[in-house]
């Protein structure tokens, strides 16, 4: 885009802030930004996040998990410099400002006081993780209490209250292999994530 004779483009950047005040941080910033009339200069801002499934004696549990502690992504329009050394880019002044002089903010990621932004393909390897790049939101990764060679008991189905040896985990089908021992031989019995418990 062009204003001015200048370009201009749409950049990611990294704040960093205290550990804790993301989402505060996050939204004083749009409120700041909404009221200085700054919407048209700071786009987006996002504390990348990741949803996990964790089964807790048997109960699933979705929990979101900061994949960064501590920043705060903010999409900003950026002008673009060309010169001998490369392509730059400078943001906007009084968003820098504001953005900079937010409680909880410590400063930008970048050289001295100058922010850096992130590379394309950063940030869609980033949004991949969280799920922004995909139509759907990706699946949460699910993290059990158990694992292979764990004993668990099974505590739904025809084979419930029966304790065995987890021998395989499938995520894709979120399913569970359990050796269980009927009339004295080791049988596998396979189980929902959530049918099984860690003994």
């Amino acid at each position: 885009m062009e204003i001015n004779g200048l370009k201009f483009e749409k950049k990611w950047y990294i704040i960093h802030t205290y550990s804790g005040y993301e989402k505060k941080v996050k939204t004083d910033l749009e409120k700041r930004i909404e009221t200085l009339n700054l919407s048209d200069k700071v786009f987006r801002i996002i504390v990348p996040e990741e949803e996990s499934v964790e089964m807790r004696r048997g109960k699933k549990k979705v929990v979101s998990r900061k994949i960064f502690p501590g920043y705060v992504m903010v999409e900003m329009l950026a002008e673009k410099e060309e010169n001998n050394e490369g392509i730059g880019y400078r943001v906007d002044s009084d968003a820098w400002y504001v953005i900079r002089n937010t409680n909880g903010v410590t400063g930008f990621v970048g050289v001295g006081a100058e922010p850096i932004p992130m590379e394309d393909d950063e940030v869609h390897k980033l949004f991949a993780m969280i799920g922004l790049e995909t139509e759907k939101k990706s699946e949460p990764k699910i993290n059990l209490d158990y694992d292979i060679d764990d004993v668990v008991r099974i505590i739904e189905g025809s084979f419930e209250g029966s304790e065995g040896k987890v021998s395989n985990i499938d995520f894709d089908h979120k399913k569970v292999k359990v050796m269980i021992d009927i009339f004295g031989r080791m049988t596998p019995v396979e189980v929902e994530f959530d049918g099984v418990e860690k003994v």
